[in-house]
């Protein structure tokens, strides 16, 4: 049985998502691995462009989610919200802070590990193959209240509420 992240959430219209970096269903590239974790990466994010969202989009928030970590919730590496509607894409390295490569506005949350910033693919060894979900959420308004201590499982909740649309993209990882 394969753990659907989507499984319980609103049933949404979808819209497309890719990237220059990843092909669906494929492997991340290893600098997408997490060098903080300790699986030989370099915490980049990939280069995420996204089109054709629900009319009616006035934010977007963005996630990447790891629904295979042997947690019993899955792991959550990366979560922005308050993208523009204006904002289609975001560049390789958009979750490191240092980068400024965000658009103004947007606002990242705690990973896992409590870093406000992009954790790279770090699956536990031996443990196989997991799927790393990158998530554009569309929301019917331009900016949602979130506590600053916020996790993303609670930045989810929240934007239940206004969610006009979803798109997703996956790789695997793994660590022999």
């Amino acid at each position: 049985m394969t753990n659907d992240p989507f499984w319980r959430l609103p049933d949404v219209p979808t819209f497309e998502l890719s990237s220059p970096d990843l092909v669906e269903g494929e492997d991340l590239p290893q600098w997408a691995r997490s060098g903080i974790a300790g699986a030989g990466g370099d915490d980049r994010s990939p280069a995420l462009e996204w089109s054709g969202a629900p009319e009616g989009t006035e934010s977007y928030v963005v996630m990447m989610y790891d629904p295979d970590a042997p947690t019993g919730s899955g792991w959550w590496h990366w979560a922005v919200y308050n993208v523009p509607a204006s904002c289609t894409s975001l560049p390789a390295n958009a979750g490191d802070p240092d980068a400024g490569l965000l658009p103004e506005g947007a606002v990242t949350v705690s990973n896992e590990l409590r870093l406000k910033r992009f954790l790279g693919a770090a699956p536990p060894a031996g443990h196989g193959d997991h799927r790393y979900y990158f998530i554009v959420n569309a929301l019917d308004v331009t900016a949602i209240e979130v506590p600053e201590d916020a996790t993303p499982a609670l930045l989810g909740f929240i934007l239940r509420d206004h969610l006009v649309g979803r798109a997703v993209l996956s790789g695997l990882s793994r660590t022999e």
